[in-house]
């Protein structure tokens, strides 16, 4: 197998327009900011270069995603964050959900999302036209998955459906002392819980908005009016998968999500992040 080409930080800044980061595993973790991120953001803002956090994220606006890493030391302006749950405005617009009644797993501020995507936010006991899996955390998370999965089948029971939506398809990510899951994990278990209770029927699942999706690089572009950008992630299925079917280069952050050994029927990076974030 071809040997993936290694490449600094400094060199990866050289060499493109636009530098797209993402934020867990790669600029920081459940504790706080990674080695090197500091001192990389200081760079791209010292020299006035064109870059944006391109996260799966939809479980904080991008004004408190500014605020808490700022508490990190990290200098990230809101309009330089593009997360998952900024896509579902113009998901329920294309879609005709504006106006539709959600119940909505995550925080306070995916709620927000859904309410500024025209979505009328209801509890899990009410009556429902969709639901949007943001985030594992906000919530009792056994008894109101179990409330959840129990209001999906009384709607399939009566030969119903329901829009599924999940603006995060990351199954886990990188606390600082181990592993989470996050909301692709719960859809995947809603899903299979479906298709356990109704076999032979066609469920159609939840419809993922985030990486490795094109809807989030189709705004980076939008946003940077460039697609001289490199994707700077740690998974390959996310980062470097959603990268390389845009048609964009990846660099990969080893160690986050994805160990050092790259299968070799795993998408392939374009290079090799080395010597670290503030080489």
């Amino acid at each position: 197998m071809e040997t993936i080409p290694r490449i600094t930080a400094t060199d990866l800044l050289d060499r493109y327009e636009v530098i797209l980061l993402d934020a867990y595993g790669v600029l920081v973790s459940g504790d706080g900011a990674l080695p090197g991120a500091a001192e990389l953001i200081a760079a791209l803002n010292r020299r006035g270069q064109s870059y944006y956090m391109v996260t799966n994220s939809a479980s904080r606006l991008p004004e408190t995603a500014a605020q808490r890493y700022r508490g990190f030391g990290l200098d990230i302006a809101p309009e330089r964050i593009v997360t998952a749950g900024s896509l579902l405005a113009p998901y329920f617009a294309a879609h005709g959900l504006v106006g539709a009644r959600c119940i909505v797993l995550g925080p306070a501020d995916s709620l927000r999302y859904v309410g500024l995507a025209g979505g009328r936010v209801v509890g899990v006991d009410d009556d429902f036209d969709a639901l949007v899996v943001c985030d594992e955390m906000g919530f009792p998370f056994l008894e109101t998955v179990d409330a959840v999965i129990s209001r999906l089948i009384a709607r399939y029971d009566q030969g119903g459906t329901v829009p599924l939506i999940l603006p995060n398809p990351d199954l886990i990510y990188p606390t600082g002392g181990g592993f989470g899951i996050t909301s692709g994990s719960m859809a995947l278990m809603m899903e299979a819980a479906l298709r356990l209770r109704y076999p032979g029927r066609d469920i159609a699942g939840f419809v993922p908005l985030g990486k490795p999706h094109p809807a989030i690089f189709e705004e980076a572009v939008r946003r940077a009016g460039s697609r001289n950008m490199v994707m700077v992630g740690d998974q390959l299925e996310t980062d470097v998968r959603g990268a390389n079917a845009f048609g964009i280069d990846s660099a990969l952050v080893a160690g986050g999500v994805t160990s050092a050994v790259i299968p070799e029927t795993a998408p392939r990076p374009t290079w090799l992040l080395c010597g670290g974030l503030g080489s």
